[in-house]
């Protein structure tokens, strides 16, 4: 199985502020046929991203391929951080697998290479795991329990918990679980 990814030269960018937005396709654009065991959709686990790490990584998938500056510049509105710090770190998130870059000019331009809910669901299932031994409950209790809850929540969670009970109901139990 192989993923196509386009490479878009800057040229064939149009500039607002630092960050690049792509055009329509035109002739200066470059096609790969990558094949998917080199993309994090491979059955490889998800590297665990540190807390900056992730930070980085809301800015790329809220806004989308971005430069060292644009993404430095997103970081830079919460808190003060260096340039060449988040050069550096976005350098050994390449290296860990979390995202990718297009180095085709002198301007690189990354991209998260994992997907937000994927992301999410493993920092999650480490979170429930460690916190809450395992217990979803437990972790909802808590979340209830600490703050007030609108009645708006609380009917989407009403909403959310009937969908996974009707999935449940319809989902045949599988074969490796004991009777």
């Amino acid at each position: 199985m192989y993923e196509l990814i386009r490479r878009i030269r800057l040229p064939a960018f149009r500039r607002e502020g630092n960050q690049p937005q792509a055009t329509a396709l035109n002739q200066s654009d470059v096609f790969y046929l990558v094949p998917l065991t080199s993309c994090v959709m491979s059955k490889s686990p998800l590297p665990k991203p540190t807390e900056s790490e992730l930070e980085i990584l809301q800015v790329l998938w809220q806004h989308g391929p971005s430069t060292v500056r644009f993404v430095n510049d997103e970081l830079s509105q919460k808190r003060e951080v260096g340039y060449t710090t988040t050069l550096k770190l976005l350098q050994l998130m390449l290296d860990k697998g979390l995202v990718l870059r297009d180095d085709e000019s002198k301007t690189h331009v990354y991209r998260a290479a994992v997907r937000e809910e994927e992301t999410q669901g493993l920092l999650l299932d480490k979170f429930v795991e460690s916190a809450f031994g395992g217990s979803a409950m437990k972790l909802v209790m808590q979340a209830l329990g600490n703050r007030r809850t609108s009645r708006e929540e609380l009917a989407q969670i009403r909403r959310l918990l009937n969908d996974i009970e009707i999935q449940n109901d319809t989902t045949p139990p599988s074969t490796d679980e004991a009777p």
